[in-house]
């Protein structure tokens, strides 16, 4: 039987679809599945014999100190990094906004730092940060007293956010630059004309404006905080005394490090449903519109 040329467009289409499906099961969500089942188990990669447990992994992970350490760090690392990140980035933009020779150029250098690797800008700024580093010697010059930085942990983690914040600049400054060109001129004129000063002029027309692109360099911030690693190994290593852990380097340093597949499964776990619950809550309540 021939087949219509509708029928052929709706079989092509279900062909495309599977595809992107498929992948989608294999590689995102079996893993996830795949994950809770080891949870429930006493999973040794070693031994053949891998018993039921249960719950038994998560009442182990609640009675863990250094794990509600790590959450609270996680919460840390979002609630003081994200706005951090935010305004810097926001006033970088339009700070380069308003250049008129060169803009390129420095463009390019604000994103160079973004395209480097992570774990190559943490040896950089673990030097800087060392009691004989480059900000001690600063410190030093100026007369004032020099830190431990890496070396407290009352100092450690607000230097790995630091390091973070400087890191991700580029990608928040290029979004920014975004929103700001996409905003008519004219309103701004407009705006001057009836009497607005800078300020109001960027309260009320530029802010409004940059709202999509704000609550879009939120969202990539928080998720990335919520996963936050890379920095830590090459700082810190959680340390010192497990006090810059987040769950992810508590279930590489805790669970993968010390064979304990099943309970690293159970942060594993804990930590998908915090991304899933946060990534959801907010695009419900901030991008619904967008």
């Amino acid at each position: 039987m021939r087949l219509t040329l509708e029928r052929r467009r709706w079989i092509w289409a279900y062909l495309f679809l599977v595809v992107p499906l498929v992948f989608f099961l294999s590689i995102r969500i079996g893993p996830t599945l795949y994950a809770f089942w080891m949870s429930l188990h006493e999973w040794d990669p070693i031994a053949l014999d891998r018993p039921f447990i249960g719950l038994e992994n998560f009442r182990e992970l609640g009675g863990d100190e250094t794990f509600w350490k790590a959450l609270r760090n996680t919460w840390v690392y979002v609630l003081v990094g994200v706005p951090a990140g935010l305004v810097i980035s926001l006033l970088v933009a339009l700070g380069l906004q308003r250049l008129v020779r060169f803009v390129g150029a420095y463009r390019v250098l604000y994103f160079l730092p973004y395209i480097t690797s992570l774990v190559a800008v943490g040896w950089v700024w673990r030097w800087m940060y060392m009691p004989n580093g480059l900000f001690n010697d600063i410190l030093g010059s100026l007369g004032l007293p020099t830190s431990k930085f890496l070396g407290s942990p009352d100092t450690a983690i607000y230097a790995i956010i630091a390091t973070t914040v400087w890191h991700g600049l580029g990608f928040q400054v290029v979004i920014f630059l975004a929103g700001l060109e996409s905003i008519p001129q004219d309103y701004l004129d407009a705006a001057a004309v009836d009497g607005a000063n800078a300020w109001q002029r960027f309260r009320f027309v530029t802010l409004p404006g940059l709202g999509s692109m704000i609550r879009l360099s939120v969202f990539f911030s928080l998720l990335g905080s919520l996963q936050f690693f890379d920095m830590i190994v090459a700082l810190t290593k959680g340390g010192p005394l497990n006090s810059t852990h987040t769950m992810v380097s508590f279930l590489y340093y805790f669970g993968i490090g010390r064979m304990k597949v099943g309970f690293g499964s159970a942060v594993g776990v804990v930590l998908f449903i915090l991304c899933a619950s946060v990534a959801f809550g907010y695009k419900r309540i901030f991008m619904k519109d967008d």
